[in-house]
Formats: C-alpha cells, sequence, structure tokens
C-alpha cells in the first residue's frame, strides 16, 4: 500500500490561515478565531474528519447561505433545570458554547439541566462540549442528530434514515489529570472518516458503506459519486451509505438519537428530506448536565480516577499492548500535534491553500 503523504503544518500557522479563511469570508474577527481554535481541536485530538477539512464545505455554507454568521441562539423555553434553544443555523462553533456555557449554570444552581438545541449549524466535535463542562467539574451526555441529514442506513436496510448520530459522555477529572471522554458516531465512521479517505488519507475500515445492492464497500464515491481531485464532496452526488456499527445495537443508539436530539428538541429528523432532496441541513443536541456535588457523590472525581486505574490495570491480551480509557488517545494525540504540528493530507492542505486565495 502506497505510504499517504501528508504535510506538517504548526499549530499557530495553520489558525492563522484557517482565522483568515473566515474573516475574508464574512465572519468578524473574533468568530472567525473561535471557529478556527475549534476546527484545530479536533485535528489535535486525531479526529481529522471534524478539523479543517471542512473548512471549504463551511464556506460554501457560508456562502450559500445554509449558515449563517453572527448569530445569537434564540430561548424558545427555560426552566431552572431545562432551556430549548434555537440556533438560527448560526456556526455551530458560535452556538455551541452559548448552550454549554447555559447548561453549566443551570446545572450547578441546580445539580442537573437538560440543554436541547435545534437548528444550530454543524456542531464539530462533540467531545468540544464535554471538555468544556468537565472543565467546570461537570458531567455530561450528549445526543445528536442532523435533520435533513440522512446519509447512514439502518441495521438491515440499505436507504438512508438516520445522520451519523454522535454521542458522548464526559466525566471531570482530578487536577493534573486527563478527563474521562467516551465520543463517537453511530455510524461504523463518521461521514468525516469518508472525506478524509476522499483526500487521499487512511483508508475506511471494511464494510464501512454499502451500495444500493446491499454489498459492502470502502470507496469513498459510494457516498460521494465520482471523485473530482481538490473538488468538492457532496453526499448527495452518491448511491449508497455509511453503515452503523455494531449492527442492531448502533442502528437502535442512531435511531434513539433521531428521536431526542431531532424529535424532543424541535429540530426535526434526519428525514425524509424536502422534496426528496437535501434542503439546509441543522444540528440538533440534547445534552444532560449533572454536577456530582448535587448527588453526595463525595470525591466522584477521584472514585472515576480510580477505576479508571483498576480498569487498565487488567493484562493486555496481546504482548506490548495496552488497555486504554475513553478519551486516553484522544488526550495523547493533542500533546504530541501541539508538539509536533498537525499532519494534513496533501489534497486537504492544497484545497485550504485554493480556499485561502479564492
Amino acid at each position: 500500500m502506497d505510504q499517504v503523504q501528508t504535510h506538517l503544518v504548526p499549530v499557530d500557522e495553520l489558525d492563522r490561515l484557517i482565522t483568515g479563511i473566515f474573516e475574508r469570508a464574512g465572519c468578524d474577527a473574533v468568530e472567525a478565531a473561535r471557529i478556527s481554535h475549534h476546527l484545530i481541536g479536533a485535528n489535535l485530538t486525531g479526529h481529522d474528519s471534524h478539523g479543517v477539512i471542512r473548512v471549504p464545505r463551511y464556506v460554501q455554507w457560508l456562502g450559500e447561505g445554509k449558515v449563517l454568521a453572527g448569530q445569537t441562539p434564540d430561548v424558545v423555553a427555560e426552566s431552572a433545570t431545562h432551556v430549548v434553544l434555537d440556533g438560527k443555523f448560526g456556526f455551530g462553533q458560535t452556538i455551541g458554547p452559548i448552550a454549554v456555557d447555559l447548561g453549566i449554570a443551570k446545572a450547578k444552581a441546580s445539580g442537573m439541566c437538560i440543554v436541547a438545541l435545534r437548528n444550530s449549524g454543524h456542531i464539530g466535535r462533540i467531545g468540544d462540549w464535554a471538555e468544556r463542562a468537565a472543565a467546570e467539574g461537570l458531567v455530561s451526555i450528549h445526543f445528536v442528530n442532523v435533520s435533513q441529514g440522512e446519509i447512514v442506513a439502518p441495521f438491515g436496510g440499505v436507504d438512508r434514515r438516520f445522520s451519523t448520530n454522535p454521542m458522548c459522555v464526559g466525566v471531570p477529572a482530578l487536577d493534573g489529570q486527563d478527563m474521562l471522554l467516551l465520543d463517537f458516531a453511530t455510524s461504523l465512521v463518521a461521514e468525516g472518516k469518508v472525506l478524509v479517505a476522499s483526500n487521499g488519507g487512511k483508508a475506511l475500515p471494511a464494510g464501512s458503506l454499502i451500495a444500493p445492492d446491499g454489498m459492502h464497500s470502502t470507496d469513498p464515491e459510494t457516498l460521494y459519486g465520482k471523485l473530482v481531485p481538490s473538488g468538492p464532496r457532496d453526499p448527495a452526488n452518491g448511491a449508497g451509505a455509511l453503515r452503523t456499527f455494531g449492527d442492531h445495537k448502533g442502528s437502535g443508539i442512531a435511531f434513539m438519537c433521531e428521536i431526542l436530539a431531532g424529535v424532543l428538541t424541535g429540530g426535526g429528523t434526519s428525514g425524509p428530506l424536502t422534496g426528496g432532496k437535501r434542503s439546509r441541513i441543522g444540528n440538533g443536541m440534547f445534552s444532560i448536565y449533572l454536577d456530582p456535588a448535587h448527588f453526595g457523590a463525595e470525591g466522584f472525581a477521584r472514585q472515576a480516577a480510580e477505576y479508571a486505574a483498576y480498569v487498565k490495570s487488567s493484562r493486555p491480551s496481546e504482548p506490548g499492548g495496552e488497555v486504554l480509557v475513553p478519551g486516553e488517545r484522544e488526550a495523547r494525540t493533542r500533546r504530541e500535534r501541539l508538539e509536533g504540528g498537525i499532519p494534513l493530507q496533501l489534497e486537504t492542505w492544497n484545497a485550504l491553500l485554493s480556499c485561502a486565495a479564492n
């Protein structure tokens, strides 16, 4: 197999480039820097699928009016322990922090809070929001969907019915230790990983995609249709779908993400598509914030850390192997990339340079 060619970019250099792109695209300096920060943050944790590879798509959506700069979410309903927000299709990197901070404040006051967010622009790596809550000492649980965004087939089917529907759980850490973070798409891979593979990045695992005839595939063209080098990648052009992980189990979680993040938030489910076609997509996120101090869980962070250490003490199944706990790999990757830079596929780097030049 040919080695994937990458361009290693220092974090500061990449941040200046991405911030400049969004400023020229119509965002103010603060929002442009915020979007850059969160996209690069995804790359730092190794989640390149949710990182700067998405910049050309974001800029395209902004130009088409599918995502809007400078938005503040509307409060639709509110109590001491819940809030319903409408993101008005603002950038998820702007709407997300506002929604999370509301949940944090209410949970600290009342012990818990549910935030139902609808109509947000692409909200990015969900682990960002769990990390934000954990930094304030809170446990958080998140369920996400994409209205008008069906690209995943349910278990036993070939037609698209779900979006990639991630869920995430974050647990605060002891001082000086890494938080515990579980963050995964309910599709076998995130759509962004197909995007990375289509740009010459890491190949997809076997059976990631399913064609209309039911055959499994690893070819990104199954999802995007015919690929043009450095060109846009639009799932609307493909005839196939992503598959859920874990057969019926992943499919069941994906279904419930649609109910919680799509139906209960009021933002709508992934389908059916309007007129059979994608219109403007919007993320829904149903989040639960819990303050351990209100639950009588004495020494919560310490006990969680002790249990994590106990799990890691299990003898490796293979020589030289290691048991990892949720979030450990991401934390290691962040440290490595902050020091050594972020590797980008040449196709991705060239697409960014082209975006900056236009």
